[in-house]
């Protein structure tokens, strides 16, 4: 944060480089790491950021009240990645965001629960969020495309204020470019019981943090001010990595804002 090179921030510490190297990696170091100075030089609040240190999470979240929303995560280069797949209980036609690394436990279920693929919506186009995409074409080519990205066929890109039905369900989507170009979040509404809003943020927030802002450190917490944190409280996000959160718990516990 602040673009501050690693070394400055080791230096405001008092800690070298490769202590600060092996808190961010592990979580912990052999020296003693002062969790208020390192806040206040990187930009990020010191009790909130104490606290996450101290091993804050999100309570969990019972999906029963979203009715289907399933979670998937998948392995691969050392790192797991989420995705999700929505369907409407009456149509069977299902929604797939993201694809993750392996396309099987998805393609799976898919299958078990007799549902019909409509839609692929990507978050951002990075490796681990579209690596199995090639599979899920595959599987079902018939299946629309959403995403950022510029480069791809028009009917393939988000279009301003599209609304996507899926069965009673209705899916749109907000920019938010910052820890990638072609950032996206999707909000799906209208679920049965009136249960809250979903927002699947890919990287761009996830619970107690936020994803990279790869030189674009304000215009991504700019767009997570505007586009996600402006949401209902009760808004359920579901993120690209971690475990699931909600609009409240980002506002009251994490430390970026």
């Amino acid at each position: 944060m602040n673009n501050l090179p690693a070394a400055a921030v080791a230096a405001k510490m008092g800690i070298s480089e490769a202590d600060l190297t092996t808190f961010e990696a592990a979580g912990s170091s052999a020296k003693k790491i002062n969790f208020t100075t390192l806040a206040q030089a990187v930009g990020l609040n010191p009790e909130k950021f104490a606290a996450v240190v101290n091993g804050w999470v999100p309570a969990p979240r019972a999906l029963a009240n979203w009715r289907e929303l399933r979670v998937f995560t998948t392995a691969g280069e050392g790192l797991t990645v989420n995705n999700y797949l929505v369907w409407d209980t009456a149509t069977r036609h299902a929604a797939l965001f993201d694809t993750g690394i392996d396309a099987q436990p998805v393609l799976d279920c898919i299958a078990a629960e007799g549902l019909r693929l409509q839609h692929i919506f990507i978050t951002h186009s990075h490796w681990d969020h579209i690596d199995a995409l090639p599979q899920f074409r595959a599987a079902w080519p018939e299946a629309r495309l959403h995403s950022n990205l510029k480069k791809v066929p028009a009917s393939q890109r988000n279009q301003p204020g599209e609304t996507i039905p899926l069965g009673s369900l209705r899916i749109t989507h907000r920019d938010t470019p910052g820890h990638a170009e072609d950032g996206a979040t999707y909000l799906i509404s209208d679920w049965p019981g009136s249960a809250p809003l979903v927002a699947v943020v890919g990287d761009t927030i996830f619970a107690g943090s936020m994803g990279g802002g790869n030189g674009q450190w304000e215009l991504a917490k700019q767009k997570i001010q505007e586009e996600i944190l402006s949401l209902p409280l009760e808004t359920l996000l579901c993120s690209g990595h971690g475990p699931l959160t909600t609009v409240a718990e980002e506002k009251a516990h994490n430390p970026f804002f």
